[in-house]
């Protein structure tokens, strides 16, 4: 079917988005959905792998919704970069609706959002929304998850479970489209959604999966030689790959593993470069080097990389490098990659050869154990570029011939896995509880077992009995802390639990937090109360200061609430999150990035997320001191240094723009202690000395207008 076969029967808009994208027919995936009702509003789960169409069939029913129904279109993603990357697509596809996005702020109820025709949200955000009382959900007409595979994580998925059920029962006449690449029960999934179901094993570029063992690769039916001349199985497959003027994404199970592997992919890679490449490269290796005030020696090593064409990619990049790494392999001028997991969930990085070289992963709860089917599925669709390739290239590598087999019985001949509910587990249910009672939603013990029943859980596992023992555990439990009250058996929060579920914070958390505010607290037990809770996990490397610095501190875990002996906290070991601590303390009294991560063996993404997790955290720590009358003056100081990562001292200064930790430092050790120096007679001078005439400019306008 063409897309000018679907005119009159969808908005001119969608068409004209369309054909400028070059897209003129529809996929088999496509044209399954709109033959069996998607302009019609009826609900679907579409299961196809990653570039048949997926979201172009989500984008048809949003833009059906909007402009012919007149009703908001709703775009949930589990990760917050597939959430940006949608908005900026569809922002340039339809640049005269009203296009919003919202990832942040957890304690908002962003109004303005009413205001939109198409919200493109996190799934964490658009269930604060819910508890914050967003009042423009009943004007949705269309609601789109990406990602559903992710109801099987146990991190993320209940959370989504949870709201999907939810706008289920808000948003009654919605249409609603869940999408995913791997669901090994896409039927259970639709029989739970009562919706059509789309399977379909289409993709626009071939697929050849294959094991690689001793330079051959063993595809099944055949055999092929790979070209180059090194050992090493990735580095000869990435000869390969260039060698067909081809690029290559390499999968590792860890980040130090990732970062080693790019290195050595460079000295493969450097032949292959053109001059001007190389040319461009060095500038884009300078740029990464300064994308932080100081370069850590992670920032260093990327930059190396990227010179010879390379790079790493993980959870430990910060935001401006990962932005440039993507952008740079999309261009085809970083020719390899080596990567965890991070470039699987969603975001369009796709290339001519993919490599899972590990298929096994250590984790502290399980120890080493095998990754998925689903998992390797994920990696493997990233191989082949639309408009690009002819067909696109996944392996595994064998370490034996005996291996071969294995690996192709286990990921390339195998099914997909069922994606099961992750939903009964009590800490993972104590959250949502709270907010149901919260919102009066639910607040009574059997409505919300009819709740629950509703969900995937309850279709999976038909008996509630086992559930029914754990929310009254859960209700038991928030009443002891208190933040439930049960009058009959109707539950109602007290007015301290009713911000707790509007902080967005676990009420194992929050009750923590309330009992370490009545202690004697200096900076790091400050610290230590925010990094000892749910949301600040995984911590860092425990280091010997910290279990030193944790003698002193230990009182903290006298008398509160918590149980940390609970099966919950099974892996509890305070030094941890007392680690945490000392690398917040040391941030704030202004060692550099280098030295944090080198001392705690971590990296600078990882660095800055603990930095915005400790601000939020700290903004919930004086929510709840203001409700408990706990003096919070010390919390306000502490979350303005660690904001900036200054001394004390400092705070006066770098409420100008333009003046962070450095310059404030600079000019503070040259006799400029504050806002009020710079007024002095031949203040402007110095600050130009030390920072030239148009930083100078800046910083003096202000003091001016003040």
């Amino acid at each position: 079917m063409r897309i000018e076969d679907l005119r009159g029967s969808i908005p001119e808009e969608f068409i004209g988005a369309a054909t400028s994208q070059g897209i003129k027919e529809l996929t088999p995936p496509q044209e399954l959905a709109v033959g069996n009702g998607l302009l019609d509003g009826k609900n679907f789960v579409i299961a196809a792998p990653t570039a048949s169409g997926k979201t172009l069939i989500a984008e048809m029913a949003m833009i059906k919704s909007v402009m012919s129904g007149r009703r908001k279109a709703v775009y949930v993603a589990p990760m917050r970069a597939l959430v940006s990357e949608k908005y900026e697509d569809f922002k340039k596809s339809y640049p005269k609706l009203k296009i919003a996005m919202s990832i942040g702020d957890l304690d908002s109820l962003d109004h303005w959002l009413a205001e939109y025709d198409i919200i493109l949200a996190s799934t964490e955000k658009l269930d604060s929304l819910i508890r914050h009382g967003a009042d423009w959900l009943e004007g949705i007409g269309c609601i789109v998850f990406d990602e559903v595979h992710m109801l099987d994580d146990a991190g993320r998925g209940p959370t989504l479970e949870i709201l999907m059920s939810r706008l289920k029962r808000i948003c009654r006449e919605a249409q609603i489209i869940a999408l995913s690449a791997t669901v090994g029960n896409a039927n259970e999934m639709a029989e739970w959604f009562k919706a059509e179901l789309i399977e379909s094993d289409y993709r626009p570029v071939l697929l050849e999966k294959g094991i690689e063992l001793n330079s051959l690769v063993y595809y099944g039916d055949r055999e092929e030689k790979l070209l180059g001349t090194h050992k090493l199985p990735e580095l000869r497959i990435t000869q390969d790959t260039l060698e067909k003027k081809k690029q290559i994404l390499i999968f590792y199970s860890t980040k130090r593993n990732a970062e080693s592997g790019a290195e050595k992919l460079g000295e493969v890679v450097l032949p292959y470069l053109t001059e001007n490449e190389k040319e461009e490269l060095k500038n884009l290796s300078k740029k990464i080097l300064h994308a932080l005030d100081r370069p850590t020696a992670q920032c260093e090593k990327l930059a190396r990389s990227i010179e010879k064409g390379v790079a790493f990619h993980h959870g430990g990049l910060v935001n401006e490098q990962r932005r440039i790494v993507e952008d740079s392999f999309r261009e085809g001028l970083i020719k390899a990659i080596g990567s965890t997991t991070t470039l699987a969930l969603g975001v369009n990085m796709p290339a001519h050869t993919v490599v899972v070289r590990d298929t096994s992963r250590y984790s502290e709860g399980e120890g080493s154990a095998r990754i998925s089917v689903n998992e390797v599925t994920q990696l493997f669709g990233r191989a082949g570029r639309p408009k690009y390739d002819d067909y696109g290239r996944a392996l595994l590598i064998a370490k034996s011939r005996g291996e071969i087999n294995d690996l192709y019985e286990r990921y390339i001949a195998a099914e997909l896995e069922p994606v099961v509910s992750k939903l009964g587990v009590l800490p993972i249910l104590r959250t949502h509880v709270l907010a149901f009672i919260a919102e009066r939603f639910l607040t009574t013990e059997e409505s919300i077992l009819a709740f629950l029943g509703e969900t995937l859980y309850g279709y999976q596992y038909s008996s509630m009995s086992e559930m029914r023992t754990i929310i009254r555990d859960i209700l038991e439990e928030l009443i002891k802390w208190g933040f439930l009250e049960k009058k009959g058996s109707v539950y109602a929060t007290t007015k301290i639990g009713a911000r707790v579920s509007e902080l967005y914070i676990d009420p194992l958390s929050a009750r923590w937090i309330i009992d370490s505010l009545m202690k004697e607290r200096d900076d790091i037990a400050n610290l230590f109360m925010i990094t000892n809770t749910v949301e600040m996990r995984p911590y860092v490397k425990s280091t010997d200061d910290a279990a030193e610095a944790f003698l002193h501190y230990q009182y903290m875990l006298n008398n509160t609430s918590v149980d940390y002996d609970s099966e919950e906290l099974l892996f509890y070991d305070p030094v941890k999150p007392m680690s945490t601590a000392m690398m917040l303390y040391g941030w704030m009294n202004e060692r550099t990035e280098q030295d944090l991560t080198k001392a705690f063996s971590t990296t600078p993404g990882a660095v800055f997320s603990k930095i915005t997790n400790a601000d939020w955290l700290l903004y919930a720590a004086t929510e709840l001191g203001k409700l408990s009358r706990v003096n919070t003056r010390q919390l306000l100081e502490l979350r303005i240094r660690l904001k900036y990562g200054i001394k004390k001292e400092l705070a006066d200064l770098v409420r100008l723009q333009q003046v962070g930790r450095v310059r404030a430092r600079l000019m503070y050790n040259n006799g400029i202690k504050g806002v009020a120096d710079l007024r002095k007679e031949g203040s402007g001078q110095a600050v130009e000395r030390l920072f030239g005439k148009e930083i100078s400019k800046r910083i003096m306008e202000q003091v001016s207008k003040s």
